[in-house]
């Protein structure tokens, strides 16, 4: 199977570099599918999970919001953030999801709701 560069950055720095064989997106209209030799597109990521293949071994990575830049040799992905699922901290999760929803409790600007 032919293979593509793959660069994830996060806004921490580096996530990961390397051949992939086939990488799908999370996006606002579901999954975008990516492999070698793909038409140049930009793609708008939204928050999930990122799939990609190496050496015939599926990885996955919780991407934030983010954009893709895709072209035939070379995928980079620029998101907020990039973590495995097996490194997520469930109590820090947990803590900024109760964070979240009690910020929406409270009377603010439409700016201040989207950003809870």
């Amino acid at each position: 199977m032919e293979k593509f560069i793959l660069n994830i950055t996060a806004s921490s720095g580096e996530f990961y570099q390397g051949y992939c064989e086939s990488l799908t997106l999370p996006t606002g209209d579901g999954v975008y599918g990516v492999q070698a030799g793909h038409n140049p597109v930009l793609v708008a990521l939204h928050m999930g999970i990122a799939k990609f293949t190496v050496d015939g071994e599926t990885r996955e990575v919780l991407v934030g919001d983010g954009i893709a830049e895709v072209t035939p040799t070379f995928v980079l992905l620029l998101v907020d953030s990039a973590e495995r699922p097996e490194d997520i901290d469930r109590n820090r999760a947990e803590a900024a999801r109760i964070r979240a929803e009690e910020r929406l409790q409270h009377k603010q600007s439409m700016h201040e709701y989207y950003q809870s």
